[in-house]
């Protein structure tokens, strides 16, 4: 099928579900009525590579001799002599586990987790380490994890005979990473194709045959796609010349800024920055109707003269979120992506397995004051929310298309009252789906607000607590303090959804002391069972960050002023402590690994590390005890109420005492776990009942703490004795909420 337009994504990202960068530009393309196809070139290699016929072109059936594929090295490792000595077994099982990985082999659970089907080899060691979790796990997730050690199995065999540069989730990343010179990219692109090369230009030519587009569109979302990136277009500059190549995504918005480099473009025509509707757009106008358009770019390097310039003439302003149209997933193949559970921690399994559709709430972050953060781009800087009636227009949309009803809101940061506002209309559509996201830890997320968002399918976010220092955490001018993020995870771990931290430990002027009361925070909280999730990032420096910008205001220097020819955004620093906070690395990831398998707690700080440590200051009960800490019942009167249960039944009876009688009424709700029931005054049930109707989350119109207390004051006396009674406690537990 012929295109005008053809947009990949090259090898590798995840394995479970497309990166979303091209379905989002093909959305918007078919506003223009631009005809396009799209292509993730990652998950078509691995399934070439991982399957009977790519392990046999891996592996030879000649008495152990390697194939041409694999380099005969004079010293193999003992695990990879073993791999070779079990190539049959490999061969033999490859294609039913990746059917079963991909959702369409279930019963084969029943084989692998007998522990005699699967080959196994170095990776399989751990198993040891983890064999008390699989009580907790079913069998299709212990079939999952074991079917992803197999995996990983064969891709050590692949780094030490084929090409060092594999890995699943990226390639060749090391050349993409800190690239200030292209020099060293260059010449691995003048090598002959390796042997992924070399299966990444069959699909490639495959494709650009049948296709004929006018423009081939790369998205290069992070430095382990740069390298396949480059090769793609190489080939396609050799074999194609007509056709015109452009790259544009998160790794030239962030490190291509500064580009100056010739010799980038005898690979590409254009590269475009930040949002790539607009730029997109008018390269489709510029290559397939030169004789209607001058000329017209929107951030755009190009080549002029034999120099690299920067073009912005175009007047037209980007398009609004309200504009862009929905994702459009056609032409990916979505049943053929594999889901792995590389950890058996059940929120870092998010990452790699299920197929998510991707979705933004909001352009750009609602807080933009991290100092660590690219907060100067416009992908951070420039603030845009998507009305909630039109999220779920595209989510419909989505689900209708891609028949998943699963969705990975993948914001800077979501806004809590857009993500209140989606919650409300996911209920009042009667929506069936599944929810994450990534958050800030403030304290608008109350106990309330996080019970509704976990009733409109939300089961977990991740955010940054990085840190876990309140005087850092100033300094990074997060907006948050530690004991703020303990009260929100709790808010959040109590209304079932499930926490993923990011942890930081490195960043300017930080001290021994403070990275070790960090790390005691984090045990704390794991402790106490109010994070379930976390990764250590060591802090890097970038060059449009407030710290690569202005590094004297926080106690580091840079390494260098100059400004490399090609990529340009990790920068070296030199940080006035002088601390080697690389040492902390194992340590910091150990302790983790295990906390956030509930166990270790009772270890001595001490025992993480290899070297000698400050005992920690922060009192082993901090968290806890913040905990403690009184809520604040007051109710502001401008606060939505909000019920999420059904109607009761009810039924009337009178109650005697002393020669006294009342009318009264029993009401009964089902919910959907169990049956509860409420008795009350006849007439205070009745109002009751048809304020709960008015308040019911499937009506349009939200009533406030205000209006229901207005409402009350009509027909009686003392709302608040009312309020707090133990009738409406009892709703409160079963979803009458406050937000």
């Amino acid at each position: 099928m012929k295109s005008k337009v053809f947009l990949i994504t090259p090898p590798f990202t995840q394995l479970n579900t497309p990166y979303p960068a091209t379905a989002y530009i093909k959305g918007f393309l078919n506003t223009k009525n631009i005809q396009t196809t799209q292509a993730d070139l990652g998950i078509e290699v691995i399934l070439k590579l991982f399957s009977k016929e790519g392990l046999e072109n891996l592996f030879c059936n000649n008495e152990g001799v390697t194939s041409s594929a694999v380099e005969m090295r004079s010293i193999l490792t003992i695990n990879t002599q073993r791999i070779l000595a079990l190539q049959d077994e490999y061969i033999k099982t490859i294609d039913s586990v990746i059917a079963f990985l991909q959702g369409k082999n279930p019963t084969l659970a029943l084989q692998i987790c007998q522990e005699d089907y699967l080959p196994e080899a170095s990776r399989f060691a751990q198993l040891e380490e983890l064999d008390w979790a699989f009580g907790t796990m079913g069998t299709q997730d212990k079939a999952k994890h074991l079917a992803t050690l197999y995996l990983e199995d064969i891709s050590d065999f692949i780094v030490e005979c084929v090409d060092a540069n594999f890995g699943f989730s990226r390639y060749a990343e090391r050349l993409g990473r800190s690239a200030n010179s292209f020099d060293e990219l260059y010449e691995a692109l003048q090598q002959e194709p390796t042997y992924i090369d070399v299966i990444l230009i069959s699909i490639l030519k495959e494709k650009i045959e049948t296709i004929q587009p006018k423009l081939f569109l790369i998205s290069v979302p992070f430095p382990g796609n740069l390298y396949a990136a480059f090769r793609s277009a190489q080939w396609v500059k050799k074999h194609h010349p007509n056709i015109k190549i452009a790259m544009g995504g998160g790794f030239p918005n962030t490190e291509l800024r500064s580009l100056s480099d010739t010799r980038v473009f005898e690979f590409f025509d254009f590269i475009t920055l930040d949002d790539g509707e607009l730029p997109v757009e008018l390269l489709v106008n510029a290559v397939c109707h030169p004789e209607l358009v001058e000329g017209q770019f929107k951030r755009t390097f190009l080549l002029e003269n034999g120099k690299v310039v920067y073009k912005n003439n175009s007047l037209k302003s980007d398009y609004k979120q309200s504009q862009v149209g929905t994702p459009d997933y056609s032409d990916l193949l979505l049943d053929k992506y594999i889901s792995v559970i590389e950890i058996v921690n059940p929120m870092h399994r998010m990452w790699s397995d299920g197929r998510w559709n991707k979705l933004t709430m909001a352009h750009g972050c609602y807080w933009g004051k991290c100092t660590f953060c690219d907060i100067s781009l416009d992908y951070i800087k420039v603030y845009e929310p998507i009305a909630a009636n039109i999220l779920c227009d595209r989510m419909e949309e989505m689900i209708a298309q891609t028949g998943e009803n699963g969705f990975h809101f993948v914001d800077e940061a979501a806004p809590p009252a857009l993500m209140k506002a989606l919650a409300l209309e996911i209920l009042r559509r009667k929506l069936s789906v599944t929810w994450w996201t990534n958050i800030r830890f403030e304290k608008s997320f109350t106990r309330d607000l996080c019970l509704l968002l976990k009733a409109s399918g939300c089961i977990a976010v991740s955010g940054g607590l990085e840190v876990a220092s309140d005087r850092l955490l100033q300094l990074i001018d997060k907006g948050v303090t530690v004991e703020q993020v303990a009260k929100v995870t709790r808010n959040f771990t109590e209304a079932n959804i499930m926490v993923h931290a990011y942890l930081m430990y490195g960043y300017p002027t930080q001290t021994v002391q403070e990275t070790v009361d960090s790390l005691e925070m984090v045990r704390q909280l794991f402790e106490v069972g109010v994070l379930q999730s976390g990764f250590w990032h060591q802090f890097a420096m970038t060059a449009h960050s407030p710290v690569g910008m202005y590094p004297e205001k926080f106690g580091v220097v840079k390494e260098t002023e100059v400004v490399g020819t090609f990529a340009n955004n990790d920068i070296n620093f030199v940080d006035e402590t002088g601390i080697d906070h690389n040492q902390f690395s194992y340590g910091l990831k150990k302790s983790l690994f295990n906390f956030m398998h509930g166990i270790c707690f009772d270890y001595e700080l001490q025992e993480w590390f290899d070297f000698k440590i400050p005992k920690t200051k922060i009192h082993p009960d901090f968290i806890s005890e913040a905990l403690l800490k009184d809520l604040d019942f007051n109710i502001k009167p401008t606060a939505k109420i909000v019920w999420l249960g059904g109607m009761p039944t009810l039924e009337y009876f009178t109650k005697s005492k002393k020669g006294n009688s009342w009318e009264m009424m029993t009401l009964t709700f089902h919910d959907k776990k169990e049956s509860f029931t409420i008795q009350t005054a006849k007439n205070e049930g009745e109002w009751l009942v048809q304020i709960l109707q008015k308040i019911s989350v499937s009506n349009s119109k939200i009533y406030s703490f205000q209006e229901v207390k207005s409402d009350f004051e009509i027909h009686f006396n003392d709302f608040e004795l009312f309020w707090y009674s133990k009738p409406v406690n009892t709703l409160r537990d079963f979803g009458l909420l406050v937000l």
